[in-house]
């Protein structure tokens, strides 16, 4: 686990390559505290901050290739390398260490660009071939691993966090309007943009190879979610084995470290089923990580986190915050997270990833459960498809003319109801409905930026992601546009900054790529559907996996996900603190959005009765005026 960073094509003299190199990779020394490394040459230059897991003692990076000509730096973790070297040497390659890193590279010398296809990991790859002038790209299947490069046609840049581009002083600091005016919709920036102009993520599942003599830039996708019902004639006693089968193994290759491995623990499903699993694989005793607000007991999943360690044999740790260490943490989280992201499950994350590192340097958790098998209070929207289902089935003229009488009679609300009845179940025909996040519509944003001629509809995003997904149920459409934005800038990009904060590398079973595939081919019925009392149940699979693995209490409580207090403190205890922030006549916000409409949010969002949605796009305003002042755009 690393910080990678580098760039192509940069005139620095001989004596400046190495201090440039050192400038991008101090600004993330946090991802790897444990060592570092660097190679120029006369075209490009390679860094990385090591974070030592695995071959702790040969494991350095930059890593050479046998003949001298490749040089790799790569973040994360191949958990396959170990099946994979022995066919390397097979066809004649030989190792000087035990890292994946050099499987990755040999990997590389045998199979060029497609080497990603062979490998079961999350990963960030850069890799200089001196003999073509190519830098080659690769990140994940899922994204787990964050990479940013910069390019303006003449400079390119590439590292595992923003800070890190920017360190180098050739970057301006000047925003991505098209980003800020996404942000306020989906509380994070949708790839492949970033917040800042020429500054791009390499998507989830994309390589791209730079070379210096053609400046043209073209990401490649190697991989996709394939939403394609295949898996047909099994029983759910057959479809139950193969789940437990992979996601077991999953579990198991994400406990190879040769440092402590623990578990975040929440209390919830998801991370109590990778407990679970973990019971089975582990003799030793394994630490548990939990975390909490004080006085707030209603939201309070400790004692659910107490059950499933002692139930699985955990040794359980816990942290409780407060309102002082929420707000303390609010300008280095903004420093952290490189972008406006108005997540606040970010700051307890944070909290319990500082109290991991104590014990641990490898840490497990949940994420990526409800995207790829049905979480959320996603069986609501199922029974509704199912009822318009069966509704569809009735005569065409029946629906056609009798009924809409019938609504007459009974009131517009069953005219509006009748009307979308006889819509498809297609989510294309309706895309707002397939994201988990919508704050500000197109209209509203016209209201609050104080100039957006240029801006799409935030929604082109997801309607483009629809149109990807080779599958016309609306479940799978929903979870492939869930995986695509949602759970790869907010979910998975808050777990990585916050755990590589604190020096801990977080590994996540469900998001094994062979497991989504899995998930992907077997039909939705697994994912949520009735269960044996004929009520709609979300996870399906993962529940009838916990119910021979866990207390009937975790199974069956309701799905909290991290809650944070803070909503419910905008109006009291927050107020003064809130509008010190926003009501300032020198707030930064204000150079893209207009005084009065932010004065409105604001207002709104702080009634003792306000609603959910004036309280996140509160919140969403709150996180970009402490960003902008932290990064102090131009």
């Amino acid at each position: 686990m690393c910080g990678i960073a580098g760039y192509l094509g940069i005139p620095l003299s001989e004596e400046e390559r190495i201090p440039f190199l050192h400038r991008m990779c101090d600004a993330i020394v946090h991802r790897g505290p444990d060592d570092d490394g660097y190679f120029t040459d006369g075209s490009a230059g390679l860094g990385m901050r090591r974070l030592s897991i695995i071959d702790l003692s040969t494991g350095h990076q930059p890593m050479t290739s046998e003949d001298g000509s490749k040089q790799i730096v790569f973040n994360g973790e191949v958990y396959n390398y170990r099946d994979l070297r022995p066919r390397l040497q097979a066809q004649g390659h030989s190792f000087r260490t035990q890292s994946d890193t050099e499987v990755i590279l040999r990997q590389y010398e045998q199979d060029g660009p497609e080497c990603v296809h062979k490998f079961n990991g999350m990963f960030a790859i850069a890799i200089w071939d001196a003999k073509n002038k190519n830098l080659f790209l690769a990140r994940d299947r899922m994204g787990v691993k964050p990479l940013y490069y910069y390019w303006d046609g003449r400079t390119f840049l590439f590292a595992s966090e923003i800070k890190a581009l920017l360190a180098t002083g050739l970057v301006p600091r000047e925003v991505n309007e098209q980003a800020l005016w996404d942000y306020l919709t989906f509380r994070y920036v949708p790839q492949p943009q970033s917040i800042w102009k020429n500054v791009y993520k390499l998507p989830p599942g994309h390589t791209l190879t730079v070379n210096i003599r053609n400046p043209e830039l073209h990401p490649v996708r190697y991989w996709d979610i394939p939403y394609t019902d295949q898996i047909k004639g099994r029983s759910e006693a057959q479809l139950l084995s193969e789940f437990e089968e992979l996601f077991i193994d999953a579990v198991r290759l994400r406990l190879i470290a040769d440092v402590p491995v623990g578990i975040l623990l929440s209390g919830g499903l998801d991370s109590s089923a990778v407990a679970a699993a973990l019971g089975e694989l582990h003799n030793a005793q394994l630490n548990s990580f939990s975390v909490a607000f004080e006085d707030s007991p209603d939201i309070n999943e400790l004692p659910y986190a107490r059950q499933v360690a002692q139930h699985v044999g955990l040794t359980h740790h816990e942290v409780v915050i407060g309102e002082k260490e929420f707000l303390d943490f609010l300008p280095r989280f903004t420093r952290f997270a490189d972008e406006p992201l108005a997540d606040l499950a970010s700051i307890p994350l944070y909290y319990v990833s500082q109290l991991a590192r104590t014990k641990i340097k490898v840490a497990l958790s949940g994420e990526g459960s409800d995207e790829i098998l049905g979480g959320y209070n996603l069986d609501v929207y199922v029974r509704q498809w199912d009822q318009t289902r069966l509704w569809q089935k009735l005569p065409a003229r029946f629906r056609e003319n009798i009924a809409p009488k019938l609504a007459q009679w009974l009131g517009s609300q069953w005219e509006e109801r009748l009307a979308l009845a006889n819509v498809p179940r297609d989510l294309q025909l309706l895309p707002a409905r397939a994201n988990m996040t919508d704050h500000l519509t197109s209209e509203a944003k016209h209201i609050l930026f104080r100039h957006n001629g240029d801006c799409r509809d935030s929604f082109d995003i997801v309607r483009a992601e629809l149109g990807r997904v080779p599958s016309t149920d609306p479940l799978h459409q929903l979870l492939y546009v869930f995986s695509q934005s949602w759970l790869v800038e907010d979910l998975l990009m808050k777990a990585d900054k916050m755990s590589m904060a604190n020096s801990i590398e977080l590994r996540t079973p469900f998001l094994d790529y062979r497991l989504v595939e899995w998930a992907a081919h077997a039909p939705s019925k697994i994912k949520i559907g009735r269960n044996a009392n004929g009520q709609y149940e979300t996870k399906r699979i993962l529940r009838q996996f916990a119910r021979k693995r866990l207390p009937k209490e975790i199974i069956e409580r309701p799905k909290l996900g991290f809650p944070v207090p803070l909503y419910d403190w905008l109006s009291t205890r927050l107020k003064a603190w809130t509008f010190d922030l926003l009501a300032a006549p020198d707030a930064m916000i204000y150079r893209w959005l207009d005084p009065a409409a932010v004065r409105a949010e604001l207002v709104a969002g702080t009634q003792p009765d306000a609603g959910i949605l004036d309280r996140h796009r509160l919140w969403d305003l709150l996180i970009l005026e402490v960003w902008s002042r932290e990064w102090q755009p131009a």
